[in-house]
């Protein structure tokens, strides 16, 4: 088998393809549609990408920028294309878990919000009163979805509707339970409400503790990740810098074959790594419910 001789400026060129590749088909799974979607029609790849975020252009960038120079400077394609892979996964497994801060912290905001309601429900003349009159005290992490609410109640929306657009807005299972509770209120079924909102608000805060000890374990599992993504990239750093001949049969396709299946490797272990460290608690009771006044909501 001959050897693959690349030039820099081919290097480049072909890195930047990958990195263009990787790019189309990253936006391609991320883009949805806001519009009405026929169920009968949607097909697997659309019900799986459905519900995940929008794609982080900046973050793409930078991880295309990253491929492009691993390919420049290793003249090897395979490289670019893991390193541009590298940089979109990596930072969620040895980086903060900045997703958790951000769900405790709503959490704790929904646990507040609650205990406000709970307090005002004496003082103001009905339910719809009580939310209107926190708004503008409504804790920073849901404080745009509070005011949201106490404007549409203002617009004269009804108190359920309003409610279960409030639920989708959060996306957040804690809130369906308080949302729940407050649409049963609103339905006439007020009961101990009360007692009942203090109940959720003592249960927010249990599962925020609850939230703080499994981040303390998963806490591990990053550190460990750490060592081995640093050692691993110190090691072929050093290689490359230090004994490229070493390196050398890289360069031929099938030392790029192996480059593939041993990263195939690493990417398929660090996304399993990455599944483990995930938040599973996220099993909404209005998710059904809550998803037509979310499509009211956006129309309005």
């Amino acid at each position: 088998m001959g050897v693959m001789v690349l030039t820099v400026p081919l290097a480049a060129l072909l890195g930047a393809g990958t990195a263009s590749g990787l790019l189309l088909v990253t936006l391609g799974l991320s883009r949805r549609d806001n519009g009405p979607v026929d169920s009968t029609t949607e097909s697997w790849l659309s019900r799986l990408t459905s519900t995940r975020e929008r794609v982080d252009r900046r973050r793409v960038a930078l991880c295309l920028a990253a491929g492009v120079v691993v390919g420049v400077v290793t003249r090897w394609p395979v490289a670019a294309a893991l390193s541009a892979a590298g940089a979109w996964m990596l930072p969620a497994i040895i980086g903060p878990d900045r997703d958790h801060t951000r769900r405790v912290a709503r959490i704790e905001a929904i646990a507040t919000w609650t205990e406000a309601l709970r307090d005002n429900l004496s003082g103001a003349a009905g339910l719809e009163q009580a939310i209107t009159a926190i708004a503008i005290e409504a804790p920073e992490p849901i404080h745009d979805e509070v005011t949201l609410l106490a404007v549409r109640l203002r617009r004269s929306w009804r108190l359920p509707d309003a409610l279960r657009a409030f639920a989708a807005e959060l996306t957040d299972p804690t809130a369906d339970l308080v949302v729940a509770g407050l649409v049963m209120a609103a339905r006439g079924n007020a009961g101990q409400l009360g007692d009942v909102l203090g109940e959720l608000a003592a249960s927010a805060r249990a599962k925020v503790a609850s939230r703080q000890r499994v981040a303390a374990a998963r806490k591990r599992n990053r550190t460990s990740a750490r060592v081995i993504v640093g050692t691993t990239l110190a090691m072929a750093g050093l290689l490359a810098m230090l004994n490229r001949s070493y390196l050398a049969p890289f360069d031929t396709a099938a030392g790029q074959l192996v480059l593939l299946a041993t990263g195939g490797c690493f990417a398929a272990a660090f996304a399993w790594l990455g599944r483990l460290m995930r938040d599973r608690d996220t099993a909404r009771i209005l998710a059904g419910v809550a998803a037509p006044a979310k499509a009211e909501a956006a129309s309005t």
